[in-house]
């Protein structure tokens, strides 16, 4: 099977090359192409959404709106009525006049009010004009004002925009027109009117000869707001309405924005308004130039290394990084593609094309997963041919069939799966088994070098030096026979022979360890084979055992002693008790010897047994074991306080077993508390716990002691009250059985007065 390797990662380089070359090639025809601009646009809409700008304050719209029509009546005005609105804008000296209102042929009506509107213009002297484009067939023309009125002007304009395939209006020809001489953009022309000498500006020049052609493509940046720019009307500019010098020092663009009135525009979604009108439209390029906020598509050659350096990027990440990597960077790919082509046109003044690298990225990791599953479905199928080579055969007679039985890849693994399955029952690793002993296990050659070491042995060493090579005699150094304290290993690796196959030794941290040694041999080379198991929990139970053991001789005895030994008495003399005293003592020593045996049988039961879980409420349950405690504490004349608890306190676990431990130390409280005193009881919510607190004013626990309160059969307070009964296990129980749920008992208490018990308890989450 080894020679399959070389065969495999060639083939992987290869997969990996033909995806990267197809991938690639796709990426950059989609983008030489174009062929994803409508995703295009919708990206570069919302980064252009993202980076509007402000709109600037010296722009004015005079709009021929709804109103104005209304007032005026029906369009086409007189001439002499813009000749009149141009006089009283001029008077205010606003920078430049801009008219978007195309005057291409003579007023048949009223002749002489083309005479007015041109010597208006002349008296401006800051007047833009515009020029349309007028398609003839197979050529295009230009729609220019009349040769009085273009003579007038200071400026000529063109006002075409591009509208994409969708119909919707992003860019627009810094310079459109004839091929030898294109006008500036009317923009531009508003620039030049106000005095700037732009390399575009051309004038009133008379159009030029030669085929129609679009030079400087820009894209519109869109100014926010709605509306976006000041805008008055022409009926109230034409009356006189307008603040004084509200146009002063401005640039005054004049347009239609009636309905039905003029050109109407679909733009992306920057403003609220789904269409804006011609002059809007103007005023967004004017604010953009004003700006210095110009946006050009990305030069060809930058474009295509942009959309071709994250596909790269994603196909590397796919054969150097593990698969969850792979994806994770494919992810951040595709997003950082986003992102930098929303922030290209703030940062660079660019905008760039991120469909065909957003395409690219995301088809990478897929189409690389379908070829190596392919890949290894093949590869599969060579294994299995190598293990029938070795006679092994590839679907063992009896075993289950694959659930997905049309599924290729499906059925070599579960054939692979079989043949591994009978290949590790034929040989039996023993790497693989030692690994799964449970057993600290060594392995050492005959010099006592370690040459293999399962988990078990890292954790029993706790990881401190890498144990291959080591000496096996300094690593277990430690461990020493418990009476005499010497070593149980020699630290001469010549003297392993000698040792006992089985003896039992205490370690630094007070484990008792049985040691097995076993030497076998292999090659002729002498092998040891060493184990470790760990006695601790079953000596700790043998000590319980015999500490249990003896208790129960000793107390349990007694009472019945005590019992036999007033029976006999009443027997020789009957007349020393009464009846009744002789039956109330046989029932207090025996309620001692229940209570005893209830005790143990209890604390066992929490030890041992399975914990019935279910959901219930701990306020009620604390309520209720305060309340099967009241009889206690009235007859020891103490006083239970409860502080309200909360008004639900959800919890899962074994509530018999929880009642059981807030009563013992409940009870515990009650037998050691003076009388007139008061234990007081409370449930609250820390973090992810709730905590069940018990104090009392008794005579409180020393600091020493407290470690021990929660062993089995500890009395602390028989020296102290000896008139307090127990057997102590009550705390024992406690702890084991708040331990069980996940929980714990502090204890805190001065030793001089008091002590205050908290049971932690992990809430309920729902």
């Amino acid at each position: 099977m080894r020679r399959l390797a070389p065969f495999r990662r060639a083939n992987l380089r290869r997969e990996w090359f033909v995806l990267s070359l197809a991938v690639l090639s796709l990426v950059a025809w989609l983008c030489a192409s174009g062929a994803l601009r409508r995703i295009d646009h919708l990206v570069q809409d919302a980064g252009l959404r993202l980076n509007t700008l402000p709109a600037s304050p010296d722009i004015v719209i005079v709009a021929i709106d709804d109103r104005s029509i209304e007032a005026i009546g029906r369009w086409p005005w007189r001439r002499a009525l813009h000749a009149q609105l141009l006089d009283q804008i001029s008077a205010q000296e606003p920078r430049a006049l801009g008219l978007d209102i195309l005057f291409g042929e003579e007023d048949s009506d009223y002749p002489g009010d083309d005479l007015l509107l041109a010597r208006a213009l002349e008296r401006s002297a800051r007047a833009v004009l515009p020029v349309a484009r007028r398609d003839l067939g197979s050529f295009s023309a230009a729609d220019a004002p009349l040769p009085l009125l273009r003579r007038a002007a200071a400026q000529l304009g063109h006002v075409q925009a591009q509208v994409d395939a969708d119909g919707v209006a992003r860019s627009l020809h810094e310079g459109e027109g004839p091929q030898t001489a294109p006008w500036p953009h009317f923009s531009v022309a508003m620039l030049c009117a106000a005095g700037q000498a732009l390399p575009r500006c051309r004038g009133n020049a008379a159009p030029a000869a030669g085929p129609w052609v679009g030079r400087d493509l820009q894209i519109l940046r869109f100014a926010g707001g709605e509306p976006a720019f000041t805008t008055y009307s022409y009926i109230d500019l034409l009356k006189g309405r307008l603040p004084a010098d509200a146009l002063r020092n401005k640039y005054v663009i004049v347009g239609a924005t009636a309905t039905g009135l003029g050109d109407m525009f679909a733009v992306p979604l920057v403003t609220q308004a789904e269409r804006i009108a011609g002059v809007e439209l103007l005023g967004h390029a004017l604010n953009a130039k004003l700006a210095h906020a110009d946006i050009r598509p990305a030069p060809t050659g930058w474009d295509m290394a942009f959309n071709l350096t994250p596909t790269a990027l994603a196909l590397l990440a796919i054969v150097l990084l593990g698969p969850l990597a792979g994806l994770m960077t494919c992810s951040a790919l595709f997003v950082t593609t986003l992102v930098v082509c929303a922030l290209a046109p703030t940062l660079m003044g660019w905008q760039l094309a991120a469909a065909p690298a957003m395409v690219g990225v995301a088809m990478v990791y897929p189409l690389w997963s379908w070829r190596r599953l392919s890949a290894a479905a093949y590869f599969l199928q060579l294994e299995m041919r190598e293990m029938r080579e070795a006679g092994l055969p590839s679907v063992p007679s009896g075993q289950s069939r694959p659930l997905l039985r049309g599924d290729l890849l499906e059925r070599r693994i579960h054939a692979v799966e079989d043949a591994a399955r009978r290949l590790r029952r034929l040989h039996h690793f023993i790497s693989d088994s030692l690994q799964q002993l449970p057993s600290a296990t060594f392995v050492c050659d005959a010099q006592g070098r370690v040459t293999l070491a399962n988990e078990a042995a890292q954790r029993y060493l706790q990881g401190r030096c890498t144990l291959e090579g080591q000496a096996i005699g300094q690593l277990l150094g430690d461990l020493v026979a418990p009476h005499s304290d010497s070593p149980l290993l020699p630290l001469d690796a010549g003297q392993l022979a000698a040792i006992a196959p089985q003896q039992e030794g205490r370690d630094a941290q007070g484990r008792h360890m049985l040691l097995l040694c076993k030497p076998f041999t292999q090659d002729g080379n002498t092998i040891w084979l060493l184990t470790l198991v760990d006695l601790t929990d079953m000596r700790r139970a043998q000590q319980q055992r015999d500490q249990a053991l003896h208790f129960i001789s000793h107390d349990i005895r007694a009472p019945i002693a005590s019992i036999l030994t007033l029976l006999e008495m009443q027997r020789e003399f009957p007349e020393q008790l009464s009846q009744q005293d002789l039956l109330t003592r046989v029932q207090r020593y025996a309620r001692s010897s229940l209570a005893m045996a209830q005790g143990f049988v209890q604390l066992a039961g929490a030890q041992a047994e399975d914990y019935q879980s279910d959901a219930f409420d701990l306020a009620v349950a604390l309520e209720e074991t305060v309340d099967g405690a009241w009889a206690a504490a009235r007859g020891h004349e103490v006083t239970m306080h409860l502080t309200t608890p909360p008004d639900a306190a959800p919890f899962q676990g074994d509530r018999g077993l929880i009642c059981r431990a807030i009563a013992n130390v409940l009870g515990n409280a009650i037998k050691f508390s003076p009388a007139g005193s008061t234990v007081h009881c409370a449930l609250r919510c820390e973090g992810a716990y709730w905590v069940i607190s018990v104090c009392d004013q008794g005579p409180g626990i020393a600091p020493e002691l407290q470690d021990k309160l929660f062993q089995p059969f500890k009395r602390l307070h028989e020296g102290s009250h000896p008139g307090v009964g127990g057997i102590g296990l009550g705390l024992a129980l406690v702890q084991t059985v708040v331990q069980r749920h996940g929980g714990r008992v502090q204890v805190d208490s001065s030793g001089a007065a008091g002590a205050t018990f908290q049971l932690w308890l992990p809430r309920l989450q729902p």
